[in-house]
């Protein structure tokens, strides 16, 4: 009996002294650090081919969730053009009530024609960045539900929603002109005018920017989905924003 017990313990000593019990007994699953590191590394190599590389990394750079996949890198990207369409389109109501030209403010005074043309220009404005916010949640619940038999008729809502948010902002600035005149392409238009029109052009064009990046996003999502090669598409063609 003493036999045997002194043999099981050799055994165990001898175990626990060897090389494959000290990896196994001390490895550990990854650290936080590592999985963060490897979503802001998976989110630089996406980036890196958008319209808009630095603003893609700048708006991207604190996202923290999981980050395993491009397409868990364009549902992060439509959850920032999403937040960013809906700031724009709060600040454009901001804009919209001095226009009346009454109450208190630096816009009190009678209504110019073209202030009444940017009052309407305005009110289509909103409503089109409204329209965009729909799209864009739209276009995000499609990609948070992707099923592998109807990807590719998913992955073509999201993206004929995330274009239509484009045109949306490209009607938007029309509407104003080339939104540093007041909205008239001839020229003229007052201070306050031109003040709104530059207000409106910044708004709008920072949902652009974003909104561009995600489309890409999305289109990686296409090429990279299992089974299909890993390659970059090219930057969605369009309007293109001046930095």
């Amino acid at each position: 009996m003493q036999t045997q017990l002194g043999r099981t313990i050799f055994t165990f000593l001898l175990l626990f002294s060897s090389p494959t019990f000290f990896v196994f007994s001390t490895a550990s699953p990854p650290s936080k650090n590592n999985r963060s590191n490897n979503a802001q590394a998976l989110v630089r190599s996406s980036c890196v081919h958008t319209r808009y590389p630095n603003i893609c990394l700048k708006t991207l750079s604190n996202y923290a969730g999981p980050a395993n996949s491009p397409l868990d890198v364009a549902r992060a990207a439509l959850r920032v053009s999403l937040a960013h369409a809906r700031r724009a389109c709060r600040h454009l109501k901001t804009l919209q009530a001095p226009l009346v030209g009454s109450g208190p403010g630096p816009n009190k005074g009678p209504l110019s024609s073209k202030s009444k043309r940017q009052r309407a220009a305005l009110s289509d404005c909103i409503e089109q960045m409204a329209d965009s916010v729909d799209e864009l949640k739209r276009s995000l619940e499609e990609l948070q539900h992707l099923e592998t038999a109807t990807f590719r008729w998913q992955m073509s809502n999201a993206q004929t929603w995330v274009s239509a948010a484009l045109s949306n902002g490209d009607s938007c600035l029309d509407g104003f002109g080339d939104g540093s005149n007041g909205g008239d392409r001839g020229g003229g238009g007052n201070d306050r005018d031109k003040k709104l029109g530059r207000s409106v052009k910044r708004r709008v064009t920072d949902v652009a920017r974003v909104t561009s990046n995600a489309l890409y996003m999305i289109n990686l999502v296409g090429e990279t989905w299992p089974g299909k090669p890993n390659k970059h598409r090219s930057s969605p063609r369009g309007t293109h924003f001046n930095d």
